[in-house]
């Protein structure tokens, strides 16, 4: 029985959007990690403003095998980045509060999403909830209304970006864009 041994250097390779992103110009995608729903949110980050481009939430019925599921979330994720074409990447680290067996499948959902980025080379951030509701609203206490109130306000949208995951998603671009340059 033979088997196969991938060298992970030559698997990976940084896109030249990732390499070559630049503080003037930055595109960035923010993303909600979740099994159920995992919100997305694309902001451009110009000479320090960020503009809103584009959100929306990537769904999976609870009826259908978990690997499918996951499948459909890393083809989604996949999809969006080749069509938005960001230079880096927000996610918001995982947080399971009291129900830890919440937490796996949400892990898996971080999972799928962190080699769709790594494939595409991309720099990845990561955000606790409360440092995106510190970054975004002032205060790591905010409640979602809070959150999502204050994103339609900085990147002046005429209603609150709605699922709260696609909120909480473009919040993570939000903090990435504010916190300066990507990380490799």
């Amino acid at each position: 029985m033979s088997t196969q041994t991938y060298q992970f250097q030559k698997v990976l390779k940084r896109s030249k959007t990732g390499a070559a992103s630049s503080r003037a110009s930055r595109r960035i995608i923010g993303i909600d990690p979740g099994l159920a729903g995992t919100g997305w949110g694309i902001l451009d980050n110009r000479d320090g403003k960020a503009l809103y481009v584009d959100h929306g939430i990537i769904e999976t019925k609870a009826d259908r095998p978990r690997a499918e599921r996951l499948f459909f979330i890393l083809t989604s994720i996949r999809a969006i980045i080749e069509k938005y074409k960001p230079s880096e990447a927000a996610i918001e680290t995982l947080y399971f509060g009291k129900n830890v067996s919440s937490a796996i499948p949400v892990a898996e959902a971080r999972g799928v999403i962190s080699a769709a980025i790594a494939e595409k080379g991309l720099p990845l951030r990561e955000f606790t909830p409360n440092a995106i509701k510190q970054g975004v609203t002032g205060s790591a206490g905010a409640n979602k209304k809070q959150v999502q109130e204050m994103v339609r306000i900085i990147l002046k949208l005429d209603d609150v970006p709605k699922p709260d995951h696609a909120a909480d998603a473009l919040g993570a671009a939000i903090c990435a864009a504010h916190d300066g340059s990507p990380q490799a």
